[in-house]
């Protein structure tokens, strides 16, 4: 039986907002590998690294360290992280939504939490077939759950984010989201469905269907039963 999207369904979208971390990818495990060094070396307690999945990386060091420690220990995460990208695989169903949404005109942006160098690094490994625009944190002033990433990605596509359905598996960039006034779809790969607050919530992508009808885009549930 198709999974029921809400009240997604029936609606289309002049664009889809993806993050790319547990939504496009799984990076989960260079993630906590890279993590847990960087706590070892800053002498962190790791169970406070907990809570921060989909927070930029400044943003979590500036909850654990001083200030005067903050930009060494910026740029020595995000050294070690992109220098680690062993295990990255891309998640089910990412490649047919991309094959769909991207092309002479891209319906769709990118909007992660990692900087620049790490966005592009995880892009190259997994060699994912990333559309034209890709915001990161190095592009915003405020990343999630601040609507700026959104915001600007929106921007760059030449859409009004209130016309755009963000895909997040996390709950500070379904927060981000509902702030930029975007509709929502979540994905269960990092996050339990019931901490995740959105207008749609599956397992991974390769349960919805995208398609572009009249230049807008249109999301179902996949039929996977009789």
């Amino acid at each position: 039986m198709p999974r029921r999207l809400g009240t997604l369904e029936g609606r289309t979208f002049a664009a889809v907002l993806f993050d790319m971390d547990g939504t496009l990818i799984d990076s989960i495990p260079t993630v906590i590998r890279s993590w847990l060094r960087w706590a070892q070396e800053e002498g962190v307690d790791p169970h406070d690294l907990a809570g921060f999945h989909g927070v930029p990386a400044r943003g979590v060091i500036s909850a654990l360290l001083p200030p005067g420690r903050v930009d060494s220990a910026f740029e020595r995460i995000e050294a070690i992280e992109v220098a680690d990208t062993e295990g990255i695989t891309v998640l089910p169903g990412t490649l047919d939504a991309l094959a769909v949404l991207t092309g002479e005109v891209d319906l769709c942006a990118i909007a992660t939490s990692c900087t620049r160098p790490l966005a592009d690094a995880r892009l190259a490994v997994t060699a994912l077939p990333a559309p034209r625009v890709v915001v990161t944190a190095s592009d915003v002033r405020q990343g999630k759950p601040h609507p700026e990433p959104f915001l600007l990605a929106a921007a760059r596509l030449g859409v009004d984010p209130t016309d755009c359905l963000v895909v997040e598996d996390a709950p500070g960039g379904l927060e981000a989201a509902r702030a930029a006034g975007c509709a929502t779809l979540a994905v269960t790969t990092t996050t339990v469905a019931a901490d995740l607050l959105a207008d749609a919530v599956v397992d991974t992508l390769a349960d919805v269907r995208f398609s572009v009808v009249e230049g807008r885009v249109c999301v179902a549930p996949v039929v996977t039963g009789p």
